[in-house]
């Protein structure tokens, strides 16, 4: 019954912002974009300032169990291609399917925690560990790439107690901010990010120790409900794909196959 009004809830809440916003264009994005995306929204409103969008932040899971039920989202950033496959099947997307990143998880902690990561994963089974942060990998992406790595190196059973699940992959990194665990398993993404750079530090987590996590967006058949809508979503569903676009990404973490991992 709760999980019904908060569906309700929602879709009320997206039907007055698309009452109240006309012209403005609704995006939806994982939560390991809460940084990336902002600034490229930043930088792409200092070159069309008339162009209105307002980026609603969430699961992928979430996002694309939203969409389904109607809510007016204009452009969907999945964390999982697959979400986005998915509404292709059923006629609800209006562009190209575009990969803009494959994602990456690392372990992070508090600076003050002074947790050593010299045996790499298996600091999570140290007696001294008492709560590690995943997202819920029921509808995070991000959440099942950690769930995968822990069964990876044959941890997950030994420390499955000691998990605390965030709603997204934004919240789970809160979690460890505010000391409700000691350690998580979160995205590159926020790790680079400067907030959580002050404040902590992190390791990156082998590729091969989770499904690889294929990132991907599309501009969404509600965008065509309204020509001004459409163009916006247009000019910004292209401007992703630019030079200057790619380089955020790049800063967070965010690469494609063809580009250069630094880490």
């Amino acid at each position: 019954m709760i999980k019904i009004i908060h569906k309700v809830f929602l879709l009320i809440l997206f039907i007055f912002l698309e009452n109240v916003y006309a012209k403005e264009i609704i995006v939806f994005a994982a939560a390991d974009l809460v940084y990336t995306l902002n600034e490229v929204k930043d930088l792409y409103n200092q070159k069309n300032p008339k162009d209105k969008i307002k980026i609603i932040y969430g699961s992928s899971g979430k996002g694309y169990s939203q969409i389904l039920h109607g809510a007016p989202i204009d452009i969907f950033f999945s964390a999982n291609i697959e979400y986005i496959k998915k509404l292709k099947e059923k006629n609800l997307t209006a562009s190209e399917i575009q990969i803009y990143a494959i994602g990456r998880i690392v372990l992070w902690w508090k600076k003050e925690n002074k947790i050593s990561v010299k045996d790499g994963i298996d600091v999570l089974i140290n007696p001294n560990i008492k709560k590690i942060a995943i997202a819920n990998w029921k509808h995070a992406p991000y959440g099942m790439a950690a769930k995968e790595c822990l069964e990876f190196y044959k941890i997950f059973d030994r420390i499955q107690d000691k998990l605390v699940f965030g709603e997204n992959i934004s919240q789970t990194a809160q979690y460890i901010q505010i000391g409700a665990a000691d350690v998580g398993i979160i995205a590159l993404s926020l790790a680079k990010s400067e907030f959580l750079k002050k404040e902590g530090e992190y390791s990156l987590l082998p590729e091969n120790c989770h499904k690889q996590i294929k990132q991907a967006y599309v501009i969404l058949k509600h965008a065509t409900s309204n020509e001004e809508k459409e163009k916006i979503a247009k000019r910004f569903y292209d401007y992703i794909q630019t030079k200057e676009s790619r380089n955020i990404f790049k800063k967070f973490g965010f690469l494609l196959p063809n580009e250069i991992n630094n880490e």
